[in-house]
């Protein structure tokens, strides 16, 4: 019988513990719990079961990764007296709380990282202006918008940020405004003008997809190059209020309204066209989220009642540690 070191031209390393980042094929052997491993890829796309919001709520920001994230603001009853400053840290299992928003709302926007966010806009009800940055530990006022408004999307970092779309009586705004750290600069609108939409990527690279324009829901998707907007792939489902995740070119987006046809779905964004992948498995609007393609998540909402579920995706060619077992 050949051996491994017969096969491969090497032997198998044997440690006390796995390695912290092990390439696609590495095989090992953990001496401490006596187990043969390799690194493998998943083939496909899948959701998980994550730790509850220690509030539940719809409407809210989020930034970060998935063993990362943040949540803030939103709405706890639907309407504009729940709205909340609340703000929970994620670690990839549970939620802690931390510092409130100065300010509560509902419908913001959001981007950045767990201990560099930016939080823009909303409503308590009436769409505000004012912008808020964190630091991991608590919010202080940073320059206010230009446009007041509602139900906007965000992409960027605290630093260099990106807010679109939106609401504003008497309807929606295509207005798009840029964030240096100290203040927000008008930049190109959208094509079209759209509220509650999806939007992610960098203050030079975003994409901002689906939405409710006038009336009804919507598959368009706009590319900005920080310069301009230019259209990009439709999606398979025209919806409204759901989450983001990822860049330009690998995004992600989940839940959505009408809750009904598209409260579940998943699509991916491979900077020219979207796909479908696996539905959560709570259907839900509203809800926020935060990550990368492979490795995102999608939290709180309203499925009729608002929900504090938190659903974890892991995409394909996504990291995985398997382990060889004899049969």
């Amino acid at each position: 019988m050949s051996t491994y070191n017969q096969i491969f031209g090497g032997k198998v390393n044997a440690v006390s513990s796995n390695p912290s980042n092990p390439v696609k094929g590495q095989v090992w052997f953990n001496t401490t719990d006596a187990a043969m491993r390799y690194q493998s890829v998943t083939t496909s796309g899948a959701w998980a079961a994550g730790g509850n919001l220690g509030t539940a709520r719809s409407t809210l920001g989020g930034a970060g990764t998935q063993t990362a994230g943040l949540a803030f603001g939103g709405s706890t009853t639907g309407s504009g007296p729940g709205a909340t400053g609340a703000t929970e840290e994620y670690d990839g299992s549970s939620w802690t709380s931390s510092g409130s928003m100065g300010t509560a709302r509902q419908g913001l926007g959001g981007c950045g990282t767990q201990t560099s966010a930016l939080g823009f806009g909303g409503g308590s009800p009436s769409p505000i202006a004012n912008t808020e940055e964190y630091d991991g530990t608590s919010w202080t006022s940073g320059g206010n918008l230009n446009t007041s408004r509602r139900t906007l999307a965000g992409a960027g970092t605290q630093t260099s940020g990106l807010g679109f779309g939106g609401y504003l009586a008497p309807g929606r705004t295509s207005v798009t405004e840029e964030y240096d750290g100290t203040s927000w600069t008008n930049g190109t609108s959208m094509s079209r003008a759209s509220s509650a939409l999806g939007g992610c990527g960098t203050q030079t690279a975003a994409v901002g997809f689906g939405g409710s324009p006038v009336s009804g829901y919507t598959t368009e998707t706009e590319e900005y190059d920080g310069t301009s907007w230019t259209s990009g792939g439709n999606m398979a489902f025209a919806r409204s209020s759901l989450a983001s995740a990822g860049t330009q070119t690998a995004a992600l987006a989940s839940g959505g309204e009408p809750v009904a046809t598209t409260g579940n779905k998943t699509e991916a964004y491979n900077g020219t066209s979207w796909s479908t992948e696996t539905s959560m498995s709570l259907a839900r609007r509203y809800p926020s989220g935060c990550g990368t393609q492979t490795s995102a998540l999608s939290f709180g909402g309203a499925s009729e009642p608002i929900t504090a579920s938190t659903e974890e995706f892991t995409g394909a060619g996504a990291p995985k540690t398997k382990t060889v077992t004899a049969s």
